[in-house]
């Protein structure tokens, strides 16, 4: 098991009895970060966290079942099955599936912890192919014996098993869900980050807010990558009661943009950005989702580490910040991919960025979330382009609590200190 400089705590209380029982506290899931023990240099996370941006991006793009593959950061730890064998998954606001690597693998990649018995367990429970849990699973099949067979296809590769249902235990509390016991998984190496699965909290039946019949839930993410990240401070993850926003800074909302109902995403509308005091020059279509709903659009995914724009909006963004740095621009350190960097001592020259959303709602990004040294002479800008979808990833949300609001098909945000949370 792998333990990060972050931690998020998962509260999750549902009214929905028949799945979920609660204590006063509610949920409680423990995430770590996955960079914290590898011995990783700066370059060497900020490369990493850029390569498996780029990974997910190409899962947006290229396939045609619309779930998608997770690269995050953070690892939920949590227990399944009754006697409880402990399991570890990434989790992901593009995606709906639970899944876990099962011990009937055929094919399967290193994870850190034993593959899930379910012969051990007491309380798995097989799902008929003609159940309606096995049909809300889009790509979906009978076996022989009748129970019922999933795939999922991702930029990475392909998982498929059974859909069963089993007792999910979390810090304080359990909750019987439908999952993924998967049999095959065939993807790129390194890609799962050695944990046993994944948890999804897209907007699909599937998925842990939907299955546990949350309206809402939060999350507020603590500094990596960076050398002043506080060792062991926690972040917080929310679903359910206990996800609100408090505290004193403003809170900005704005309305999700209605995306094709089989894409599990959070579309945010996106309508231009600013570089300290300037506007950018972007048309508003650049960041609009196409008609047709399968290209285009913005999204917000805990799932990315790393913010990608459509080419559209990188370009001038790239060259208003070539304006105004200038004189400050170094070439970026050899083999690290980089594409706009300083000296250290000249990142204080590093302006403000401000995404704007309709509806007035401005998230400022502080030059620390969208800037990082990779060692000890240069730091460099930690956002790339896309040819088409744009996506904000967790990098750039540090320090800003996001409230997830299902009922008001609304998102809300507030800058915060997220290790006080």
């Amino acid at each position: 098991m792998e333990i990060s400089l972050v931690l998020i705590v998962l509260v999750l209380c549902s009214s929905a009895a028949t799945l979920v029982t609660c204590s006063s506290a509610g949920f409680h899931m423990e995430l770590t970060h996955v960079d914290s023990k590898g011995g990783y240099t700066a370059a060497e996370r900020v490369q990493r966290a850029m390569a498996s941006s780029r990974q997910r991006l190409a899962s947006f793009v290229d396939v045609t079942v619309p779930v998608h593959w997770n690269t995050s950061q953070y690892i939920a730890e949590y227990l399944i099955g009754t006697p409880p064998q402990r399991a570890e998954a990434l989790i992901d606001t593009g995606s709906d599936l639970i899944w876990t690597q099962c011990s009937t693998c055929k094919q399967c990649v290193k994870q850190g912890l034993p593959l899930y018995n379910a012969s051990k367990s007491d309380t798995f429970h097989a799902v008929s192919c003609n159940d309606t849990l096995c049909l809300a699973n889009q790509e979906h099949s009978c076996r022989r014996d009748g129970s019922c067979h999933f795939g999922a296809f991702y930029g990475a590769g392909d998982a498929s098993g059974t859909i069963d249902t089993e007792v999910f235990a979390f810090q304080n509390g359990s909750a019987r869900l439908t999952f993924g016991c998967v049999e095959s998984l065939m993807i790129s190496p390194g890609s799962l980050d050695e944990a046993s699965g994944l948890i999804g909290l897209g907007r699909g039946p599937l998925s842990l807010v939907s299955q546990a019949g949350a309206s809402k839930f939060s999350y507020c993410h603590t500094p990596y990558l960076r050398s002043n990240a506080t060792a062991g401070a926690s972040s917080h993850l929310f679903v359910g009661a206990s996800a609100s926003l408090s505290g004193d800074s403003p809170v900005m909302s704005m309305s999700f943009v209605q995306g094709p109902k089989e894409y599990p995403f959070y579309y945010v509308p996106l309508i231009g950005i600013s570089v300290g005091q300037t506007r950018l020059s972007i048309p508003p279509t650049v960041f609009a989702l196409k008609e047709n709903g399968t290209s285009g659009g913005v999204i917000i995914d805990s799932g990315s580490p790393t913010t990608a724009l459509a080419e559209k909006a990188y370009g001038p963004l790239r060259e208003e910040l070539r304006r105004q740095l200038n004189g400050s621009l170094v070439p970026p350190p050899a083999d690290s991919e980089m594409d706009l960097c300083v000296a250290v001592a000249q990142e204080k020259k590093v302006p403000s960025m401000v995404l704007h959303f309709s509806g007035g709602a401005d998230m400022v990004l502080p030059p620390e979330n969208y800037w990082v040294p990779l060692d000890s002479s240069t730091s460099c800008m930690v956002m790339e382009t896309s040819n088409d979808m744009s996506i904000i990833g967790n990098f750039q949300l540090q320090n800003i609590h996001l409230l997830y609001d299902l009922a008001k098909d609304e998102l809300s945000f507030q800058t915060a200190d997220c290790s006080k949370l």
